[in-house]
């Protein structure tokens, strides 16, 4: 199931520790984030080594409007990511709520 921005800001605002994943390119990731670990989308597949600890922990995935990261979450889930979560809409909608 994904999350909505809303959700997303909220468990951040109250402290949760999150594994939150960026996979924009760098200079997106530069221009504005939210403290997400950067790994893009094309780098996924070489840095799995990275993420293998939270295999069977939930994971957030943003990217711009939520389309590369609706792509990640379906390769990391062939992968045997089994709590893979979209955040729907991206930097885009959260932005656009002035978060």
């Amino acid at each position: 199931m994904d999350i909505t921005i809303e959700e997303l800001k909220d468990r951040m605002d109250k402290g949760e520790k999150l594994n939150l994943i960026d996979v924009r390119e760098e200079y997106e990731f530069d221009e504005f984030n939210i403290g997400a670990t950067l790994i893009p989308l094309g780098e996924l597949p070489d840095r799995l080594d990275e993420i293998e600890a939270w295999k069977d922990q939930e994971i957030l995935i943003h990217c711009r409007s939520g389309a590369r990261s609706g792509r990640a979450k379906e390769y990391l889930e062939g992968e045997g990511f089994n709590n893979v979560r979209n955040v729907l809409g991206g930097m885009l909608a959260w932005q656009a709520a002035g978060y």
